[in-house]
């Protein structure tokens, strides 16, 4: 075990403790501040700056843990540079196509600085270069992967909880691969998420704002990078997708229902899965806890998925595209009338039924 990642840990969680209240009374008087609408759970004007406590707990996390001295200067420029852009928008609410640009800066740094996927490995075709693609591929994946964890943040501790899940799995895979970089980096922002929990879990006194939710995508896609450097599988690929699993879950199905219902993607609306789940019955603070399990189950799947052979794999994914599809009709996350897989299941079963009765 890596002692100093360890004190990492525990430095940045107790940082995050201590200055939290600070960053409450901060947000305060400089007005970054989230006022209650239609479209919100909350009832009260909270402050929303809490990613700045989360960031300062990774700075102290960065120097206690000794990560200063690897060759990470581009990505600890654009970590500034994302809290900066959330900052602003926490104060001033920037547009999309404004906060859009400025992740597009940012993962171009990151490419720029030479963390980018080079090979690429397709089970039964065999290894390529992606060559100039490799630009693209990863400025979509750290940009995509940002928005995703901003996209969930809707209710008291649910981007923090579903992203501590997810570092948590990035930890525990760079363990079993003995990538110190990747765990110390992971635990030191696993620590200061967990010390902000204590203060953002129902009933929140702060929200991690696009402070937080965009630092904690940037972050989460750049340990996904750092874990596939150069060389990579397609399916290795598939294994941060899965850590990510509710998220991308979420926003999916939040595309495919715009399509269906006929609304631009853009469109804002109130029928997410947390929204869904609310709607059923369940209480804020249940809801959240199940939307947990789901993150831990999809965690799991990610650690069996990178240890598993290629059919065990291919399995584990279907399974999970299947109980993903289930659940989504289930709960409603398109419309009522959008079950099309239960359809296809309920005509499989009777036609079996016929095909059997008229066999007797």
């Amino acid at each position: 075990m890596n002692m100093q990642a360890i004190m990492a840990f525990f430095a940045s969680f107790l940082t995050v403790i201590v200055v939290t209240p600070l960053v409450i009374k901060f947000a305060i008087k400089i007005g970054a501040i989230d006022k209650p609408n239609e479209r919100k759970v909350h009832t009260r004007i909270m402050p929303r700056l809490g990613g700045l406590a989360i960031f300062i707990g990774v700075i102290v996390g960065y120097f206690v843990g000794g990560v200063y001295h690897e060759q990470v200067t581009g990505i600890t420029v654009g970590a500034i540079l994302i809290v900066l852009i959330g900052m602003l928008d926490d104060l001033y609410e920037l547009s999309p196509k404004v906060k859009f640009l400025g992740q597009l800066v940012v993962a171009g740094l990151v490419v720029a600085s030479g963390l980018k996927v080079e090979l690429l490995t397709i089970p039964f075709i065999g290894k390529f270069d992606v060559g100039l693609w490799s630009y693209p591929i990863t400025v979509f994946w750290i940009v995509g992967i940002t928005n995703a964890i901003n996209l969930i943040d809707g209710l008291d501790g649910l981007s923090a909880g579903i992203s501590a899940i997810g570092v948590a799995t990035i930890a525990v895979l760079a363990g079993m691969a003995d990538k110190v970089l990747i765990f110390t980096l992971s635990l030191i922002i696993l620590g200061s998420i967990i010390g902000f929990l204590f203060y953002n879990f129902h009933p929140a006194k702060i929200f991690m704002g696009d402070t937080g939710a965009l630092f904690l995508g940037y972050a989460i896609s750049v340990l996904s990078l750092l874990g596939l450097y150069k060389s990579v599988t397609l399916f290795s690929f598939v294994v941060p997708v899965i850590i990510l699993g509710v998220p991308i879950f979420d926003t999916t199905f939040a595309i495919i229902r715009r399509i269906v219902n006929k609304k631009p993607i853009s469109a804002p609306d109130k029928s997410h899965l947390h929204h869904r789940l609310l709607a059923l019955g369940f209480s804020h603070r249940n809801t959240v806890l199940l939307i947990y399990c789901f993150g831990i189950m999809f965690g799991v799947s990610a650690i069996l998925f990178s240890s598993s052979t290629l059919w065990q794999s291919i399995f584990i994914l279907f399974a999970l595209l299947v109980l993903g599809e289930v659940l989504a009709e289930l709960i409603g996350l398109v419309n009522e009338q959008y079950k099309p897989f239960m359809t296809l299941v309920r005509k499989l079963v009777r036609g079996g039924r016929k095909v059997y009765s008229d066999h007797r």
